[in-house]
């Protein structure tokens, strides 16, 4: 692994890269690091791909501000468009999981020029142009259960402060793990990812992947992180002008059957093929929660690389 620290124009990334070929860029969500990706990256790697994967703004060792509002992905685009004029990269593939697909999928829309083909996981594309999640929830009369509701309110970095507790304990309960009815469920307070764990290391979690993670965690904390989903909002009402813009890359969505988020936005296929034309295929795990590139990494392995594989770029 060869590690820098790049400057984006707005920021410096921590960037990390294995391997020869062509590109593929891997995006993180929420709360990791460039470390969750080390199996994808080593497995590309292994098949002649060079495997580029960044701490997001705000965290690990990359810098961000301290402006709440500076997390939108329109901000978070314009780190990856920098990151490929650094790198001297005219476009790259993109693969994201979490607030990381939700990167990718922006990205291709935005810029479809500099990203060519897109792989996103856990988080489908939420076309712009409608009401914000927090909108949709507030009128659906679900914003006091609704987790991201907490996410964005000030008491929230306090809740995240144990990063030994609440890291390895995120992990675990929204996997696949828990029983179903103890598992993080987004519209149950009772049930809060960050709640302490029957376990000190997910059974399929690698302890020193995760240690890396704690020990980043500890050192910078939660705080910005936390600002991602505070700019969601303002990041809605931004897009209204692409309303209607569909994504045409090459593009593929991965998810875990027993992922929560499929509760607060259950896969369409149908909507899915509608706003993004360019997409090869949807595909579900069983089994598998949030966590899918960590929970079942040879088969997302396998995923990945038939679809890098099948690109014609």
């Amino acid at each position: 692994m060869k590690h820098s620290q790049i400057d984006v124009g707005r920021a410096e990334l921590h960037v990390v890269e294995l391997g020869t070929g062509r590109p593929v860029l891997f995006c993180h969500g929420f709360p990791d690091v460039w470390i969750g990706w080390r199996r994808q990256m080593e497995a590309i790697a292994d098949a002649g791909y060079r495997a580029i994967a960044i701490d997001m703004r705000g965290y690990g060792r990359s810098t961000g501000p301290d402006d709440p509002g500076a997390y939108t992905m329109f901000h978070v685009v314009g780190d990856l468009v920098g990151l490929l004029n650094a790198l001297d990269l005219p476009n790259v593939t993109l693969v994201g999981h979490d607030f990381g697909a939700a990167a990718c999928w922006h990205a291709g829309l935005i810029r479809p020029d500099r990203f060519n083909a897109l792989f996103a996981i856990s988080v489908p594309f939420f076309p712009p142009g409608g009401p914000s999640i927090y909108e949709g929830m507030e009128a659906a009369g679900k914003a006091d259960g609704f987790y991201m509701f907490r996410q964005r309110a000030p008491e929230a970095p306090a809740q995240w402060t144990d990063a030994k507790t609440c890291y390895p304990a995120m992990l675990y309960w929204t996997s696949a793990t828990p029983a179903p009815d103890d598992r993080w469920d987004p519209f149950d307070d009772q049930r809060p990812m960050y709640r302490p764990a029957p376990v000190s290391c997910p059974p399929w979690a690698d302890p020193q992947d995760m240690a890396y993670a704690v020990a980043e965690f500890e050192r910078t904390g939660f705080k910005r992180p936390l600002h991602y989903y505070y700019s969601l909002q303002p990041f809605s009402e931004m897009n209204m002008g692409f309303k209607g813009v569909t994504i045409n890359q090459p593009s593929f969505f991965l998810v875990g059957e027993a992922d929560g988020v499929n509760k607060m936005r259950p896969v369409d296929e149908a909507a899915m093929y509608r706003s993004i034309p360019g997409l090869r295929g949807v595909r579900v795990l069983p089994d598998v929660g949030h966590w899918v590139h960590r929970e079942a990494p040879d088969a997302t392995n396998q995923i990945l690389l038939n679809f890098l594989n099948g690109l014609d770029i």
